[in-house]
């Protein structure tokens, strides 16, 4: 279940019509033109939704390309030296500035993607051309008979300046996808599904077989891409009206056909990765902090806001947030600063939050979260979705309904304080004695500093431990910071894990997030 980054990152760009573009005499000439857009056909507001439903009819086919001589085994370097020429993005220059780029297929992306452009309502099939990529000295050269499709796509639009038009989204590998808003470097990842994550069996992968781009209207800020899903279990047509800026926003549109009865999968699936920070180190680390995300945050249908810091233990942990008609989750970086990690190269202050809002009634069910030790920040071992309660039923569809938001921090509604840093250490017991003298191994002290909104008026802590005891409990205010810190200890008694879970009140009221942490032994 570990997915290693270097399966999921790449580069991939924007998309458009291509007649737009010669119009512009952008990209490419009449000669160069001349056999690249195949298939034209009709395109109605259903075409994508008709062929899932049709394959769902058909029996799963692992389909692969036949690589020519030389690409049957490319390595991660001989895969990188394969670049997209920016000089022939697809709607470059055009009024509504979104343009697109394609991804060269090999390496770990063998299974043929076909792209469309979609204009006056009829679809056209983008054709493999060698010629709209620079192959470097360590690539091989096509043998220009195979045709090799895509591995996938990826958008531009200026987002940062209006003289650069900056990637923001880009879909490539399995049904995989990423995007960022103004400011922010490529971090966690999305996925069209997620299923039979963390089962005995293995988790199957569904793959985005085909995209189609809509060209946008020469003012357009929004910019429509089109998904056909596949896999061994599951068909599905995905729309995604994309909105680039400081909050890139996805709406999600989607239809599901099972080919088999699925008990568990994953709506809205997030993957992230999170190594070390103060509260959990699992490896010696010059940096106090690695991670593209720190914590699961979830409103839930009675209107609470949940904050559930990330951890990175010796074995496998997996926790489920029952809820009903939730509100929205996501992961999140808090973390904001440069010196929070001292790392010049990966600038993970830099790398966005993800925030899903379901649109409609979802209905009974839990947002699951699996934690996957790992000791090197190359692996996504931080997973999250939505798990309704009732299985999808082979013979039917499901439609779910969502939008994504890309951006530096979600904000919790009304102003209300977050848990902004969190520390932990051994707590000091006076009855306890042992020789030579040593910390309690059962007893834990933990410092959470809230941050934000109005606590004026020594808002009253609630800490409780679903084993153990909770002692020691102290919440005042920290000058210094301008935060509330609340500190607590823990003594487990013996007990190999407890959920933690903390709020400040005012009476019977809350007015914090709560704050929830899961301690194991190991």
């Amino acid at each position: 279940m570990n997915v290693s980054r270097r399966q999921v990152l790449g580069s991939a760009a924007t998309l458009g019509a291509l007649v737009t573009a010669m119009r512009l005499g952008t990209f490419p000439s009449m000669a160069e033109a001349a056999g690249l857009l195949i298939e034209h056909q009709a395109f109605a507001e259903d075409h994508v939704r008709k062929l899932a439903e049709a394959l769902s009819q058909k029996p799963w086919e692992d389909v692969r390309i036949s690589m020519p001589p030389g690409w049957e085994a490319l390595n991660y370097d001989q895969y990188r030296d394969i670049r997209f020429n920016p000089d022939k993005s697809f709607w470059k220059g055009a009024p509504h500035q979104f343009s697109f780029d394609l991804f060269h297929s090999g390496f770990l992306f063998t299974a043929p993607v076909d792209v469309h452009v979609v204009e006056d309502g009829k679809t056209a099939r983008i054709n493999y051309s060698p010629d709209l990529f620079n192959f470097g000295p360590l690539a091989p050269r096509t043998d220009g008979k195979t045709d090799l499709h895509y591995a996938g796509l990826r958008l531009r639009y200026p987002i940062n300046s209006k003289d650069v038009n900056d990637e923001f989204v880009v879909f490539q590998g399995a049904s995989y996808f990423r995007g960022v808003g103004r400011g922010l470097l490529y971090g966690l990842s999305a996925r069209g599904l997620a299923i039979d994550t963390g089962q005995p069996k293995g988790e199957e992968f569904p793959m985005f077989r085909a995209f189609w781009v809509r060209k946008p209207d020469p003012a357009a800020t929004t910019v429509v891409v089109e998904a056909l899903l596949d896999s061994p279990s599951v068909t599905g047509a995905y729309k995604f009206s994309i909105k680039p800026g400081e909050d890139t926003q996805m709406d999600v549109e989607m239809v599901l056909f099972p080919r088999r009865d699925i008990g568990h999968f994953g709506i809205a699936p997030m993957t992230s990765m999170f190594l070390l920070d103060s509260i959990s180190r699992p490896v010696e680390d010059f940096r106090p902090a690695v991670h593209d995300s720190d914590g699961l945050m979830m409103l839930t249908g009675a209107g609470e806001w949940l904050w559930r810091p990330l951890t990175n233990h010796k074995t496998l942990q997996v926790s489920a947030f029952q809820d009903m008609s939730p509100r929205g989750f996501g992961l999140i970086q808090r973390k904001r600063d440069y010196r929070d990690f001292l790392d010049l190269e990966s600038r993970y202050e830099r790398r966005p939050s993800l925030w899903a809002e379901p649109v409609g009634d979802w209905g009974a069910g839990a947002v699951e979260l699996y934690e996957i030790p790992t000791l090197l920040e190359t692996n996504d071992n931080i997973v999250a979705f939505w798990q309704p309660k009732e299985p999808l039923r082979h013979g039917q569809s499901y439609a779910f309904v969502y939008r994504l938001h890309w951006c530096a921090d979600w904000p919790v509604g009304a102003e209300l304080p977050v848990a902004r840093t969190v520390f932990s250490g051994a707590g000091v017991d006076p009855n306890y004695s042992a020789t030579p003298p040593s910390y309690d191994p059962d007893l834990r002290l933990y410092i959470v500093e809230f941050a934000g909104g109005d606590l004026d008026g020594d808002p009253v802590p609630d800490v409780t431990a679903s084993a153990g005891v909770i002692s020691n409990v102290h919440a005042a205010k920290n000058d210094v910071a301008k935060t509330t810190r609340l500190s607590f200890e823990h003594n487990v008694n013996g007990a190999d894990t407890a959920e933690l879970r903390a709020v400040l009140k005012r009476g019977d009221k809350k007015v914090s997030e709560t704050w929830l942490y899961r301690w194991t032994r190991n």
